[in-house]
């Protein structure tokens, strides 16, 4: 199938199912026959998960086939990420099964690479850290310490295969890491891993995700006397928030955005700007999710009002930093009126992660919109450069 964006991809299946009209798939998914014309046209995003969900389901095609995630491994934009996936799924598999491989590196070695593939995650590099993630997932394995050297190993893997649009091993490396977090008795690692499980289960999976998050957050509260645990605790609480918000259950984010904000507000930012397990939690981070909930909800004027109170430079993830950008321009560009200034914000999130703004189908087709929005006018420079970076022609 060559269809580059979502909406190309929407009307792929929608003409395979047999012909189905623009107005039977808006009326299935909930919305309207221009809406989805526009779409199709990549004149117009996708902006909220729940309306891809709703789409995804009148196809009958799964959220992972509209993104085209993971997509072709032989895609030049995923050289040196891809090849390594492999690797890592046996690694995983042979980790699931028991088997553990005598030692090789010492104690010191193992954790300097863990402390490498550490600062990688810090700057995004996820094609390094997947390049890396099977030697250190089967040295980490065959160490003898109770579990806690697997049990971030397999948490850094989770971040690095969702990222890359691996979800579904991205699950498999969550539950290696739950399993060794459970056998060191770590709680905080413990929530670290249940943070991961839930963030990687599939989209239309978000009332699951929700759920998952709340019972281990129910689990965990026991153990909340620590700022690590009580930081894992809030990362949960963000996580469910934004999980409701896709589900429809814009009270219970609410809910649960307080209850991290809360939590926030007596902890404060990490001193060393990451805090346990790189995971920021704090009022800064708070704030960023905040942000991301509201675009979720459709809540445009909300992203631009948070965005205002908060920076992420605090913050040692350039993650974040790009989920500042990335969430503000969408919301910018989300009448078409103000592409200029949407433009200046997804410049930053490209500088603050390429591979990771590349490869991320809503912001490949965010800049795909304002390209065939920019053809009825003048093309700016600084467009053009954004648009051949996610491989997207001007031309087309």
């Amino acid at each position: 199938m060559s269809a580059d964006t979502i909406g190309a991809r929407i009307k792929y299946w929608r003409l395979r199912r047999g012909g189905m009209t623009q107005a039977v798939l808006a009326g299935l998914a909930g919305v309207t026959q221009p809406y989805i014309s526009q779409v199709e046209a990549g004149r117009k995003t996708i902006e909220r998960r729940a309306t891809l969900i709703g789409i995804a389901a009148a196809l009958q095609v799964t959220v992972a086939d509209l993104l085209d995630q993971p997509g072709d491994p032989t895609d030049p934009i995923k050289a040196g990420t891809a090849d390594a996936v492999p690797a890592i799924w046996s690694a995983l598999i042979e980790i699931e099964e028991g088997e553990r491989r005598a030692p090789t590196w010492t104690a010191e070695q193992l954790d300097a690479e863990i402390g490498r593939n550490v600062e990688l995650r810090d700057q995004a590099n996820h094609a390094a850290m997947a390049r890396a993630l099977p030697a250190l997932l089967l040295a980490a394995a065959g160490h003898d310490d109770g579990g806690r050297a697997l049990a971030q190993v397999g948490y850094q893997a989770s971040a690095c295969l969702r990222h890359l649009g691996y979800r579904h091993l991205a699950r498999v490396a969550a539950k290696v890491a739950l399993v060794a977090a459970e056998s060191s008795g770590h709680n905080a690692w413990i929530g670290a891993a249940r943070f991961a499980t839930a963030q990687s289960l599939p989209i239309e999976a978000a009332g699951v995700a929700s759920r998952v998050a709340g019972r281990a957050l129910a689990d965990l509260q026991g153990a909340a006397a620590g700022p690590e645990v009580r930081q894992m605790l809030g990362q949960l609480h963000l996580s469910a928030a934004f999980a409701s918000a896709v589900d429809g259950r814009a009270d219970d984010a609410s809910g649960h955005l307080a209850e991290a904000a809360r939590e926030a507000a007596t902890l404060g930012d990490p001193a060393d700007g990451a805090g346990f397990n790189q995971a920021c939690f704090g009022p800064t981070n708070v704030k960023l999710w905040e942000m991301s909930i509201a675009a979720e909800l459709g809540e445009h004027g909300r992203v631009t009002e948070a965005a205002r109170k908060v920076r992420p430079d605090s913050l040692r993830a350039v993650i974040r930093h790009q989920s500042y950008w990335l969430d503000l321009g969408r919301a910018l560009a989300h009448s078409g009126r103000s592409d200029r200034e949407a433009l200046t914000a997804f410049m930053w999130a490209e500088r603050a992660a390429p591979l990771t703004f590349t490869l991320n189908p809503l912001a490949h087709d965010a800049v795909v919109a304002m390209v065939r929005r920019a053809r009825d006018r003048s093309m700016s420079d600084d467009l053009r450069i954004l648009a051949r970076r996610v491989g997207v022609d001007v031309h087309a």
